[in-house]
């Protein structure tokens, strides 16, 4: 059973760890989209808010996706728990705060086909 807990810990830490990369990977992207094209664009601000947001977004899923897989090796205590379930509510909170800057919405409202959201 420990080679079990130990698989799954790597896992998560490779997650974890990807999760990182994205958000780093998002930043430079942005940042670099930004430099490049600033002067081409109407709006670059809006654009680097908007690219900076769905890599951090992506990452926090990804960092929300290892804690679950984490809990599988953890024996489960209330104060494990605890300390788990107050990751995720943060980083669900951060990622829907995200996703309603991005979309001008509330992830769970419809916004017709084709429209962008400003």
């Amino acid at each position: 059973m420990s080679h079990f807990k130990d698989i799954i810990e790597w896992i998560a830490l490779l997650i974890d760890g990807a999760g990182v990369l994205v958000i780093v990977a998002g930043i430079l992207i942005a940042g670099g989209r930004y430099l490049i094209q600033r002067r081409a664009e109407s709006d670059p601000y809006h654009r680097l808010r908007q690219d900076l947001g769905r890599g951090i977004l992506l990452g926090l899923e990804l960092l929300v996706a290892a804690d679950i897989i984490r809990t599988v090796a953890v024996p489960p205590t209330l104060d494990g728990v605890m300390v788990l379930g107050l990751i995720v509510l943060i980083r669900t909170f951060l990622s829907m705060a995200l996703q309603v800057e991005l979309e001008g919405r509330w992830p769970w409202q419809r916004g017709r086909e084709g429209q962008s959201p400003e």
